[in-house]
């Protein structure tokens, strides 16, 4: 590589600059946020695992107290949430610039979004379901407008990982590869969530009668993990397979690789939002949900972690999407 290409290569994949006022204000935001949903997340991990647990304490009880509860339950969640994208879209937005972190965000909204009203409407692809009032609004009554936001910021994290595991080229097959992935690492997040969120009434499963129906239907379709049948998980994986896939389309590997994913903020992001489901997991006689939920998402953690001591190999050659430059991998 020619000494001239070596500068513009540099100069067109630099790290986001965060000496600009704009770079800097982003990057604050995203700071500030991703603290306040890590100690909500850390409070709300606490409080289920204590005196939330049942039976609840005496003083706890009182009017006041019971009127203190009652707010928290009510928009506790969807505060750490909201906060959590916020960190997720402002971090974004100073890695890639603001534009195409907003086509990032409406994307993955809108397709994952879809999913969960067909899923609350149909059956498909999760199973049978239906959220409580605790998690807020409802998108056409069905579904809270905080879970698509979730699942924005939590594939955010999950491509900042394979950017620190996966070879970022740009072609075809590698952005499937990568969706693949993403949707695994998200879908360790249910592990522990699932169990937890209908062990308190977040939402809850009502299985029909599987009964006359084939041996394949019975077997995805019975409740064998704390009440969640494996189409919930086989819905997990293909919707965040899709939904990778599109935002992939949008920001290749490449980027994802050399942009978002040097930073350790995602994946502080992807692990904070393990600590309430696998807490309440613990407390509520769910301890296998939360050993593997800890298991699965420690994981993908780990080996980002371990992927940061490894140097990468210089960039050899050009992309053909995007005009992106592609980083050959291990």
């Amino acid at each position: 590589m020619s000494t001239s290409t070596t500068r513009s290569y540099l100069e067109s994949h630099a790290l986001p600059d965060s000496t600009t006022e704009g770079g800097a204000r982003l990057l604050r935001v995203a700071s500030l946020s991703l603290l306040l949903h890590a100690l909500l997340s850390a409070f709300s991990a606490f409080a289920f695992a204590t005196f939330l647990a049942p039976p609840q304490p005496a003083w706890l009880l009182t009017p006041t107290n019971l009127k203190v509860y009652a707010f928290g339950i009510s928009y506790g969640g969807q505060t750490t949430v909201v906060l959590g994208a916020i960190a997720g879209l402002a971090f974004l937005a100073y890695c890639i610039g603001m534009r195409r972190a907003l086509m990032v965000f409406v994307v993955s909204f809108s397709l994952s979004l879809g999913s969960e009203l067909a899923g609350t409407g149909t059956g498909l692809p999760f199973g049978v379901y239906g959220y409580s009032s605790q998690l807020g609004y409802k998108i056409a009554s069905l579904v809270p407008f905080n879970i698509p936001t979730s699942w924005f910021y939590m594939l955010v994290a999950s491509l900042a990982i394979c950017g620190r595991i996966l070879p970022a080229t740009d072609d075809r097959t590698s952005r499937w590869w990568w969706a693949f992935v993403a949707g695994l690492v998200l879908t360790a997040w249910d592990v522990s969530m699932d169990p937890a969120m209908v062990k308190t009434n977040h939402w809850m499963w009502s299985v029909p009668d599987l009964s006359g129906t084939s041996a394949f239907s019975r077997f995805i379709g019975t409740p064998f993990f704390f009440g969640m049948p494996l189409t919930n998980w086989l819905g997990w994986l293909l919707t965040g397979i899709i939904v990778a896939r599109v935002m992939l389309a949008i920001v290749p590997p490449s980027v994802w690789a050399l942009k978002v994913s040097p930073s350790r903020l995602p994946l502080v992001l992807y692990g904070v939002n393990g600590l309430l489901p696998i807490a309440i997991c613990f407390t509520h006689d769910m301890v296998l949900a939360g050993v593997l939920g800890f298991i699965a998402m420690a994981l993908p953690l780990a080996a980002a972690l371990r992927a940061e001591r490894k140097p990468r190999p210089a960039p050899t050659r050009a992309s053909r999407s995007m005009g992106d430059i592609a980083i050959v991998g291990d």
